[in-house]
């Protein structure tokens, strides 16, 4: 594929895949994803317009609040089909180079990384799980529920293969990702049911199956496409 026109929105990179995306699949800018092979790699990608996406009315853009969300859906649009057929390593939004050869000088560089984070996160999926205690609790319902976010932690890391742990506050007692085998999914959901059930007046969420955003490194390569041949 050629940018005519246009620039390299990446969404992800894969191993080559058979199963189909779906027809009528659009990406950012309205754009349909295509696939754009390199060695043992593939990146999802599409064409995205350069008055939109070069340097100057990017950095604009990121400032526009509606714009940065109908983007950021678009781009997990794909993410989310891509995880339905594939185990995909999702890169951050706005991830743009200027034609296919800085899509391939980009895989070309971090090929060996790429292979080995896809290699772990084969047939896994992100769940999401945060904790809620009710709003002002007394003392002791406050240390009830922090005592029971840890247990509830501590289960579903022994049902997931990884876990990351974000921000708390007074509020949000758990804020916490599991890196789960797909075919465990149910069972791990399961769990989460059953637990939850101990604190009826705790909020749990859960969210998911997601791509692997929490157990992958950032991509190195800056947004945008400046200097990028």
């Amino acid at each position: 594929m050629t940018a005519q026109g246009g620039l390299r929105y990446v969404y992800a990179v894969c191993r080559p895949f058979a199963a189909a995306l779906q027809a009528q699949l659009t990406g950012v800018a309205g754009a349909p994803p295509g696939l754009l092979r390199h060695h043992g790699l593939v990146a999802v990608v599409s064409t995205v317009p350069e008055g939109d996406f070069a340097d100057e009315p990017l950095r604009d853009h990121l400032e526009d609040p509606e714009w940065l969300a109908a983007t950021a859906r678009a781009h997990q649009g794909v993410i989310d089909a891509l995880t339905t057929v594939t185990t995909p390593l999702p890169l951050g939004p706005a991830t743009v180079f200027r034609d296919d050869s800085g899509v391939r000088t980009m895989m070309e560089a971090r090929e060996t990384y790429f292979l080995q984070t896809l290699d772990r996160l084969e047939g896994r999926v992100e769940w999401g799980v945060r904790v809620y205690s009710p709003v002002d609790p007394p003392e002791k319902a406050a240390r009830a529920g922090e005592e029971f976010a840890r247990i509830l932690h501590e289960r579903l890391s022994g049902r997931a293969e990884d876990s990351r742990l974000f921000g708390t506050s007074v509020q949000r007692l758990l804020d916490a990702a599991y890196l789960v085998p797909r075919a465990d999914s149910e069972e791990f959901v399961e769990l989460l049911d059953r637990t939850k059930d101990m604190a009826p007046e705790i909020r749990v969420e859960l969210s998911g199956p997601w791509a692997a955003y929490s157990f992958t490194e950032p991509t190195a390569e800056p947004t945008g496409p400046a200097a990028r041949g």
